[in-house]
């Protein structure tokens, strides 16, 4: 009887210290030791897919405005058109997309073809970049001092997968946003996540990289990482414990545990009989 109470135990310590997840792996940006990496880093491997800054199929905001009511007519600012993009912008906010659907995709010629202009390349420009020299073009038609032209990114798109609470691919309507706001966006990440090695992978023009980053040291702020580009993919791979089917707390760990081992005290003392 003693030999089974010790062993009743020990089980219990052993299941408790391996099964309960503590804070210091839950906890955003800590004050973690400075040998410690911040991330870790695959080889780079090589595609045909082209990124961002401006890459292919990313889609561009770019609007137009002229002193002549023929050319606002051409480039669809009218007063209709005006209004078809506040309703549109309304459907943006109830999960559509505005600027899939009134925004200029970029081809896989890296052009875009605008009214009257006709295309133009804007593959591997900036948007201020890409916005100097649709107005070089507009030139042609109109006077310096007579159009206003802007070029903006339509919105950030990022994917969020594994231990999310919700998964799924995400545009968000800003200029830019930080990897907490993306997390946020995906409705947090489980109780079971590993937050110190979250995968980012992030597009650019010789390939595709990933990278391990760890959520839990505040030295992120500082980093490359903190902010989100277009078409990152965020990916939470689950703690061990997942894989072993014990409690996240330490209340369902220790019914577990009880509920274990009482099972094997049943079949010990059957078979002591």
């Amino acid at each position: 009887m003693k030999l089974i109470n010790n062993l009743f135990f020990t089980c219990l310590i052993l299941l408790l210290a391996a099964a309960c997840v503590s804070n210091e792996r839950i906890i955003y940006m800590q004050d973690t030791d400075e040998d410690v990496p911040l991330y870790t880093e695959t080889e780079l491997v090589p595609n045909r897919t082209a990124e961002y800054y401006l890459q292919y199929n990313d889609v561009v905001d770019i609007n137009i405005q002229t002193t002549s009511p023929e050319l606002n007519e051409i480039f669809g600012i009218a007063a209709g058109d005006q209004s078809a993009r506040m309703n549109m912008a309304q459907g943006a906010q109830n999960g559509g997309d505005i600027f899939f659907m009134n925004g200029y995709t970029i081809d896989e010629n890296g052009l875009v073809e605008l009214p009257l202009l006709g295309e133009i390349e804007l593959l591997g420009l900036t948007t201020k970049a890409a916005q100097a020299l649709i107005e070089k073009e507009l030139q042609a038609y109109v006077n310096e001092e007579d159009y206003f032209v802007r070029v903006r990114l339509g919105g950030i798109r990022f994917s969020a997968l594994g231990e999310f609470n919700s998964v799924g691919n995400f545009t968000i309507l800003q200029n830019r946003i930080s990897i907490l706001q993306a997390i946020a966006h995906a409705g947090d990440m489980t109780t079971t996540a590993k937050r110190d090695e979250v995968v980012l992978v992030r597009q650019y023009p010789e390939g595709t990289k990933s990278y391990r980053i760890n959520l839990n040291d505040k030295r992120l702020i500082a980093s490359e990482f903190y902010f989100l580009r277009p078409n990152d993919l965020l990916y939470a791979e689950p703690m061990k414990i997942r894989e072993l089917g014990t409690g996240i707390t330490f209340v369902q760990t220790f019914q577990l545990a009880v509920t274990t081992l009482s099972a094997v005290l049943l079949v010990l003392n059957a078979l002591n009989r």
